[in-house]
């Protein structure tokens, strides 16, 4: 794929062609500060050690409303075959995880499964993203392409429609809106009510969110004159699931402070990796393959320093020759965890994927 794409309900941005690469935020935010480019956009590894997948494009347009393509190829068919773990093991993996849990060196960790999927012919990343972002109108729809990252990802895209938003900063504003706590939805309306109200009054999700709104709390306040952080979440839901969900504002001390800065220091947050972050991270290095880019961070950042940040959920990374493609899906664990629910959790949340590319089992 030869841009840059993030669909918004209130803005779309596309970009083509590629000027440079960068494969560290701080080479990116050096390129911008000096003028080089006039924009930024790409993706952020979950892990902040590995590299980054950022560009500077050869030209850009921002057009209102989400992307509405004309037509799009058809998807081919697509089948599973491979998780990792197996789901035997992901439960075993929890249980073990809520054991670490309850000795009390961690407050929140968050495992993630993959399943590999092939396709009988290539998969097109723009088909895909219009796709998800038809079925999915309120979610964050994008596609990226990997390349900058290096030898391992030349060609590789990454396509997701996130429901979380990690950051948006105009002027001197800026907005969170961090997702934690997770219930499924179901057909029939009075149940599907109740499922929500019982999220909304669970003591667990609601821990587990408050983990993520007090380390944003955190990390915002020193930079901010102003934050505005509620005291309790609010119900929001995709397609498959609810959420729990809190807006969060605030007023930038500092002009200079951009989207990009923010970015790398919000992410990854408890949402996705989990608190304490360094020992959740380490927990995560030691029991985890590498989770590449998803549950990293997509974006842009423009010379002004504004910009969009979405965190990489929901979403596949496919490869070069489009015959592949690896979804992840994870799930916040807390000390009152049942390793089950959890690996439900997952299951559900890989659907969004799954629904796009007309896969019809469930991993």
């Amino acid at each position: 794929m030869d841009g840059f794409l993030l669909s918004r309900a209130e803005r779309t941005l596309r970009t083509s062609g590629v000027r440079h690469g960068y494969d560290t935020a701080a080479a990116a935010a050096s390129a911008l500060t000096n003028g080089d480019t006039g924009l930024i956009v790409g993706a952020l590894p979950f892990d902040p050690e590995r590299p980054a997948a950022l560009t500077a494009p050869e030209s850009w347009e921002f057009t209102d409303g989400p992307w509405r393509p004309g037509t799009v190829a058809a998807l081919p068919s697509v089948r599973v075959v491979r998780q990792v773990p197996e789901p035997t093991e992901h439960v075993a993996r929890v249980r073990s995880l809520v054991e670490r849990l309850r000795e009390g060196a961690l407050g929140k960790v968050v495992a993630a499964r993959s399943v590999t999927l092939r396709a009988d012919a290539p998969i097109s990343a723009e088909s895909l993203a219009a796709r998800m972002i038809h079925q999915n109108p309120t979610a964050n729809g994008f596609a990226v392409d990997l390349s900058a990252a290096g030898d391992g990802f030349r060609g590789r895209s990454l396509v997701g429609a996130s429901p979380e938003v990690l950051l948006s900063r105009r002027g001197r504003r800026v907005t969170c809106r961090p997702l934690a706590g997770t219930a499924p939805r179901r057909a029939d309306p009075e149940a599907d009510e109740k499922e929500g109200r019982g999220l909304l009054e669970s003591t667990k999700n609601l821990a587990e969110h408050a983990f993520v709104t007090a380390w944003i709390r955190d990390v915002l306040a020193p930079l901010c004159t102003e934050l505005t952080v509620p005291a309790s979440p609010v119900l929001t839901s995709t397609h498959e699931v609810w959420h729990l969900a809190t807006p969060i504002e605030g007023v930038l001390r500092e002009q200079s402070t951009s989207a990009l800065s923010l970015a790398v220091l919000l992410h990854p947050t408890p949402a996705v990796c989990g608190t304490p972050t360094d020992a959740a991270l380490a927990t995560i290095r030691d029991v985890e393959d590498d989770r590449r880019f998803y549950g990293g961070a997509v974006g842009w950042c423009d010379g002004d320093g504004d910009g969009d940040w979405v965190v990489a959920i929901r979403c596949a990374e496919i490869a070069a020759d489009g015959l592949e493609a690896l979804a992840t899906a994870g799930g916040g664990i807390v000390a009152e965890s049942d390793p089950e629910s959890e690996l439900d959790e997952t299951t559900t949340k890989l659907r969004t994927l799954l629904r796009a590319l007309g896969v019809q089992q469930s991993p």
